[in-house]
C-alpha cells in the first residue's frame, strides 16, 4: 500500500478524443457531442490536473474506439502496479490491448484480468479501507471476483458491492472527497455501502455531480452542478469547476478521463 493518501497523485495518463467520439456509447440519447466540444473539455481537464501538481502523459487518439478517451475503464493503476481489465461493452474490447504497451512501459508489474468475466474501471473506487468494485451492466460477478484476486496480488483488498439499478457505473454515483468522506447520491448512500464513512449527498437534481474527482488538494467538479460545488466549498474543499456538458452526452464524467497514481 502507498504511504500517500489515496487521492494523492503525481502522474496521470490521458488519451486525446478521436473524431469518432461523437459515436460514443450512451444509455440515453441527449444528442451527440461535438469533437471540438469534447476536445475543449479534455484540454481544460488536462490543465486542471497539471495545476493540481500532476505530470500528465497524453496518448494519441484511437479512431477505431469512440470511447477510448475514457482510459480509466480498460485499466487500473496503483503505485504497486497496473491491472489490465476486460471492459463490459463489446465495442471497447480492443482498448485494453491498445493501452497495454503504455502501462508495461510505465509499471514494472502489470497483471491481466482473466476471463470470462468483465470489469470496467468506472466501477472501481479506491478508498483507504478497500478497493470497492460495483456490480453493474459493465462489471459482472465473475469479473469482480477475478479483480479481487488480482488486487490481492498487488497487496490490496477488494470489496464487491452493488451499483443501483439504472446507473451505468458505480462511480457515476459517488466519489472520494478525503479518506473519511464520500460524495454520493442519495440512492447509493441508502444502500449502506459507505457504512462507517461520512457521506455528503448531492443536491436533488444534481445526481451526476457525484462523479467529482479529488486530486491532491483540489476537487474537480462539473460546472453544470453549481449546488454540488457550493456544498463542497462550504465543507472547506478547494473546488475547481470544469466543463462536462459534452462528455455527459456520452455517459461520462471526470474520473474516467485519466489513469492516476503516485509513483
Amino acid at each position: 500500500m502507498s504511504a500517500f493518501p489515496v487521492y494523492a497523485f503525481d502522474n496521470a495518463i490521458v488519451r486525446l478524443p478521436a473524431t469518432s467520439v461523437v459515436q460514443g456509447l450512451r444509455a440515453e440519447d441527449r444528442g451527440a457531442p461535438t469533437h471540438e466540444g469534447v476536445g475543449a473539455e479534455h484540454r481544460a481537464y488536462v490543465e486542471a490536473l497539471r495545476l493540481a501538481g500532476v505530470e500528465v502523459e497524453i496518448l494519441p487518439a484511437l479512431e477505431a474506439f469512440p470511447d477510448s478517451i475514457f482510459v480509466e475503464d480498460p485499466a487500473l493503476v496503483f503505485a504497486e502496479g497496473a491491472i489490465l481489465l476486460r471492459p463490459g461493452a463489446p465495442s471497447r474490447f480492443g482498448e485494453t490491448a491498445a493501452i497495454e504497451p503504455v502501462l508495461r512501459r510505465r509499471f514494472e508489474r502489470v497483471l491481466s484480468l482473466p476471463g470470462p468475466g468483465f470489469a470496467d474501471g468506472g466501477d472501481v473506487l479506491v478508498t483507504l479501507q478497500a478497493v470497492m468494485i460495483g456490480l453493474s451492466d459493465r462489471t459482472d460477478r465473475q469479473g469482480a471476483e477475478a479483480l479481487v484476486a488480482c488486487l490481492a496480488e498487488l497487496g490490496r483488498r477488494g470489496e464487491i458491492v452493488t451499483t443501483p439499478p439504472g446507473v451505468l457505473h458505480f462511480k457515476s454515483d459517488c466519489s472520494l472527497l478525503d479518506e473519511g468522506t464520500m460524495l454520493s447520491t442519495a440512492r447509493l448512500a441508502a444502500s449502506g455501502v459507505f457504512a462507517g464513512l461520512r457521506v455528503l449527498h448531492t443536491p436533488e437534481g444534481e445526481e451526476a455531480g457525484a462523479n467529482a474527482l479529488r486530486v491532491n488538494e483540489r476537487v474537480l467538479v462539473g460546472e453544470d452542478y453549481p449546488r454540488t460545488a457550493a456544498l463542497l466549498e462550504a465543507e472547506g474543499f478547494s473546488v475547481v469547476r470544469l466543463p462536462t456538458s459534452q462528455i455527459a452526452r456520452i455517459d461520462a464524467g471526470l474520473s474516467c478521463m485519466s489513469l492516476r497514481w503516485h509513483a
